[in-house]
C-alpha cells in the first residue's frame, strides 16, 4: 500500500516536515509494511523554504539582517545549487511571529531585511528566486524590500527616505538604476494565494491592518500614505496595478514587485509546490491520501492547501482525509472537495497550550490509531469479496 503524506504546517506547534514525519511514525507502528511518501506542503508564507529544501535536498543559507523593526537578527533563505535557485519567504526576516503584540506596528515595520536575503541570493549567483508573501508583519508596500535591492525613494527635498508604513505619504520621486541593474538575468517566482487589491475595502490596510496592530487612525494614515505611494509608483513607471490580483498581498508588497520588477510570475503557493513536487503525479499512483493542518474550518473548505490535495486525490479517485489540530464550524461539503474524512488529532481534554506543545505526539498517535481502523476496513473488505 502507498500513501503519500502531505500536511501543511500545524501552526505554532510543528512545520510541514515535522508534521509529516509525525504521521510516518504513527502509519509505521501501525503497520511497518506501508510505503510512505513525504511530500511537505506550503502556500507561500511559514514552511515554504523547509518544504522546497527537503524536495529538492538544498541548503539553508543563513544570513545576517535587520527584522521588521531595525533590529538585526539572523535570517535564512533556502539554497538549491543546480538549479541556481533561492527560496525567501517573506515571514523569515519581515515576519509577524518575530514581534510580541507590544511590538506591531506597521508605520515603523518594514520589509528591508527580506530585501537583504534576496540581495545576498543574487549576489550568491541566483537566476531565480522564489519569493513567498505569506505571514509579514508590514505594511510598506514591500517599499523596504526594494529600497535594500537599491531603490532609492526621495522626498520634496530629493533626500532618501528610509522605508517603513509611515515614509509611504512622503515618497515624492524614484530612482531605479542601481536595482535594474542588479535585477539583470534574474527570475522571480511569487507565491502568494492573496488575491486582494491593493487600495480600499479590500485591500491591503483595511484587510491585513489590523491583525499587524493597526487601530483606526492608523488605518487610516496608511490608507492615505499607500494611495500617495501608488500615485507615485504609477507616475514613474507608467504601470497601473494598483487594482491587479495580489497587489494588496503582504502589506502591498505585491503592488510593488508588479511595478518594479519585469521578470517575474504570480503563482498559486499550493499550486507551485505541487508542481514543484510532481504531486498530482505521485497521487495519481497511490492508495490513500492523507493530509492535514492546525485549524480545519468551513473557510478551509475555499483554501488552497489541504483543499487542494484532497481535489487532487479527487480527480484521481484516491481516498484523502485530514487532520487537524482544531475543528470548527459546519464541515459537511468537505466530502464535496474529495476529503473524505476531517479526523482531530486530540484525544483527551487539554488546554491549546498543551496541544501544540504535544502536537507531534498527538498527531503521530492520530496516525496510529486511524491506520489500525483503516487496515481492519481493509481486511474486512477482502474477507467478504
Amino acid at each position: 500500500m502507498k500513501i503519500i503524506v502531505a500536511p501543511d504546517s500545524f501552526k505554532g506547534s510543528m512545520s510541514s516536515a515535522e508534521a509529516c514525519e509525525a504521521v510516518k511514525h504513527g502509519l509505521k507502528a501501525s503497520d511497518s509494511s506501508v510505503e510512505v511518501q513525504s511530500v511537505p506542503m506550503a502556500d507561500g508564507g511559514e514552511g515554504t523554504v523547509e518544504a522546497l529544501m527537503k524536495m529538492f535536498d538544498g541548503e539553508l543559507m543563513e544570513e545576517t539582517v535587520h527584522d521588521p523593526l531595525g533590529r538585526t537578527m539572523t535570517a535564512a533563505y533556502g539554497w538549491i545549487p543546480e538549479e541556481r535557485m533561492a527560496v525567501i519567504e517573506t515571514a523569515a526576516a519581515s515576519g509577524l511571529p518575530l514581534l510580541n503584540e507590544e511590538e506591531k506596528n506597521p508605520l515603523q515595520a518594514s520589509t528591508f531585511g527580506t530585501g537583504e536575503l534576496a540581495k545576498a541570493a543574487i549576489e550568491k549567483g541566483a537566476e531565480t528566486i522564489i519569493l513567498g508573501l505569506g505571514g509579514s508583519a508590514t505594511v510598506d508596500a514591500g517599499s523596504g524590500f526594494f529600497q535594500a535591492l537599491g531603490v532609492q525613494f526621495l522626498d520634496d527635498d530629493g533626500q532618501e527616505l528610509q522605508m517603513n508604513g509611515k515614509s509611504l505619504g512622503k515618497v515624492e520621486n524614484v530612482k531605479t538604476d542601481a536595482f535594474k541593474q542588479r535585477m539583470t538575468g534574474v527570475e522571480w517566482r511569487i507565491a502568494s494565494d492573496v488575491s486582494n487589491p491593493l487600495l480600499g475595502k479590500e485591500g491591503a490596510v483595511t484587510i491585513f491592518g489590523p491583525q499587524k496592530g493597526a487601530d483606526e487612525s492608523c488605518l487610516a494614515e496608511l490608507e492615505e500614505g499607500m494611495t500617495r505611494y501608488a500615485a507615485v509608483l504609477e507616475q514613474y513607471t507608467g504601470r497601473t496595478v494598483r487594482d491587479k490580483d495580489g497587489s494588496g498581498a503582504a502589506g502591498g508588497f505585491g503592488f510593488s514587485l508588479f511595478s518594479l520588477l519585469d521578470d517575474y510570475h504570480v503563482e498559486s503557493g499550493f499550486e507551485m509546490i505541487a508542481e514543484l513536487g510532481k504531486l498530482e503525479e505521485q497521487i495519481a499512483g497511490a492508495d490513500l491520501v492523507i493530509t492535514g493542518e492546525g485549524k480545519v474550518d468551513a473557510q478551509s473548505l475555499y483554501g488552497k492547501g489541504p483543499i487542494g490535495l484532497s481535489r487532487l486525490a479527487k480527480k484521481h479517485h484516491v481516498p484523502c482525509v485530514a487532520f487537524a489540530g482544531m475543528m470548527e464550524g459546519d464541515l459537511s461539503k468537505a466530502e464535496n472537495e474529495g476529503l473524505l474524512a476531517v479526523l482531530p488529532i486530540v484525544d483527551k481534554p487539554m488546554t491549546l497550550k498543551e496541544a501544540v506543545r504535544q502536537g507531534p505526539e498527538l498527531l503521530k498517535q492520530a496516525a496510529r490509531r486511524f491506520m489500525d481502523v483503516y487496515m481492519l476496513d481493509q481486511r474486512n473488505g477482502e474477507r467478504t469479496k
